[in-house]
This record gives C-alpha cells, sequence and structure tokens, in this order.
C-alpha cells in the first residue's frame, strides 16, 4: 500500500493555502507549509486538535534554497500570488512578473529536475506515490481580473506551463492546472466563492483524474479553457523543439492531449 503522500504548499498563510492544507490533513498527507511570512502557522482540524504541519519560510528569488526540501516532496501545490490592483510602475511590473509567474516556473522546474532522479515507473518504487505539480494559474489567465498585472502575469504562467509541460510532463511527473474564479482571500475580500468551498471541488476534481481543474461560477470558462489548452498544446508542439526535454524523463505520451482532455472533459 502507497503511504501517504508528503505535500508542499506555497502561500500557505492564504485562505486557499489554509484550506488546502486542512483537506490534505485529512487525507492523512504529510505537510509542508511554505510561506514568505515568519508569523507561526498553527491550524487546527474539524475537532480542534493541532494540525500537524512543517513550517519553511522562503523568498521568491531564493528557489534555489529549497532543493533539498524538494526531495522529500511527493505533490508540490504552488498557489502563492500576489495583486497590484491597477499599478503599472516598474517596480509592480516585476514584483507581479516575479511573483505571479517566474517564481512558480522556476520551482516547476527545479521540482521536475528533482524528479528526474526517482524511477520512470512509480511501480518501481512502491514506497512513494507518482510526484505531481499543481499550479495555480487563476481565471484571470483567460478573462478580465480588473488588474491588468495580475491578468498579464497569471497569463504568461499559463502559456509557460503548456510550453514547459511538453517536456516536463511524463511518467514521473503529473502536472496539474487549477483555473480557479474569484474566492474570498486578502487579495480579493469581493470573492463570490469561500476558500474551503474551492479546495473542496479542487481536491474531488483531482480525484476523479483531471489535470486540467477548474472551478469558478463563470459558464464560460468551463468553454474557454479547454480550448485555449488545447491551441496552446498544438501550436508549441509545432513550432518549439525539445532541447532537453529528455533530462526531465519526458516522452511524447507525456504531452497527449486526448488523454489530458479526456479528464479535463470531467471538471
Amino acid at each position: 500500500m502507497t503511504p501517504a503522500p508528503c505535500v508542499a504548499i506555497t502561500g500557505a498563510g492564504g485562505s486557499l493555502g489554509q484550506a488546502l492544507l486542512r483537506r490534505w490533513h485529512s487525507r492523512g498527507a504529510r505537510l509542508i507549509a511554505l510561506s514568505s511570512g515568519s508569523r507561526p502557522l498553527q491550524m487546527v482540524d474539524d475537532h480542534g486538535k493541532p494540525i500537524p504541519l512543517q513550517q519553511v519560510q522562503w523568498q521568491v528569488g531564493a528557489e534555489a534554497e529549497l532543493a533539498g526540501l524538494l526531495a522529500e516532496v511527493d505533490v508540490l501545490v504552488l498557489n502563492h500570488g500576489v495583486n497590484v490592483y491597477g499599478d503599472r510602475s516598474a517596480a509592480a511590473v516585476t514584483r507581479s512578473l516575479e511573483v505571479n509567474a517566474l517564481s512558480s516556473w522556476r520551482l516547476l522546474e527545479q521540482f521536475a529536475a528533482v524528479v528526474s532522479a526517482r524511477p520512470a515507473d512509480p511501480a518501481d518504487d512502491p514506497t512513494r506515490p507518482r510526484a505531481e505539480v499543481w499550479l495555480n494559474s487563476s481565471e484571470a489567465e483567460i478573462q478580465p481580473a480588473f488588474s491588468p498585472l495580475y491578468e498579464l502575469s497569471k497569463r504568461l504562467l499559463g502559456q509557460l506551463i503548456s510550453l514547459r509541460a511538453l517536456d516536463l510532463a511524463g511518467p514521473r511527473l503529473r502536472i496539474r492546472r487549477l483555473v480557479l474564479g474569484p474566492f474570498r482571500s486578502p487579495l480579493n475580500p469581493f470573492g463570490v466563492m469561500s476558500a474551503g468551498f474551492v479546495a473542496g471541488q479542487v481536491m474531488a476534481q483531482a480525484r476523479l483524474g483531471c489535470d486540467l481543474i477548474i472551478v469558478t461560477p463563470n459558464p464560460l470558462t468551463y468553454i474557454l479553457m479547454p480550448a485555449a489548452t488545447l491551441s496552446r498544446w498544438l501550436y508549441f508542439r509545432l513550432l518549439s523543439g525539445a532541447n532537453g526535454g529528455a533530462d526531465h524523463g519526458a516522452g511524447p505520451a507525456a504531452a497527449d492531449p486526448a488523454r489530458r482532455h479526456r479528464s479535463e472533459g470531467r471538471s
């Protein structure tokens, strides 16, 4: 029997991060809470008992310092983000791109490199499950969010996921994209969904085998997002090459849209 996974979640101090930590705790996972803040994260379950977790402080730009920690991780949830709203200064551009897109891309690449050293067939190592990365790209990837830099940075992240998944996703590593509508959090106090509801839906769709996980009250997203990911897959596959893709153990089946969109269709 495969033991419970080790799950690391960035943005762990936020509303969704904490909600996901609670959901994973209920499944018996060993938890690592990655946060940029120094305030101790103390959480309790539904019965008022403390939730055991390892809290690790990290900063955007210092992703390389997490290399040793990532060797322990089975599921990496990249959930951190920032919203500068109407600010369009050079500093806001740099901050938005680094936090919302480039840091997640760097962590994806770093985790893929770590996972590449593991057996290509998870059956060869029954002591741990197949590695996964969950990336929170947001509904802003394809829809207005009334925050220009938030939209630009999330769209960049979405493009990078689609491009690099061609090489990185495979037998060793599964990549899931979280496309979430507005939920209540410090970034968006006016969200129409609760973080707990969103986390529950995310976990439910993951159990169904979905790689494209959509949680939103906007019906257009359920049509536009699968179409966008499929069109990007075709475009990037036709016009880009897998230079060094074999370093991460990916194969042609890693980017098979038929398998991916069969599961996405259930979301």
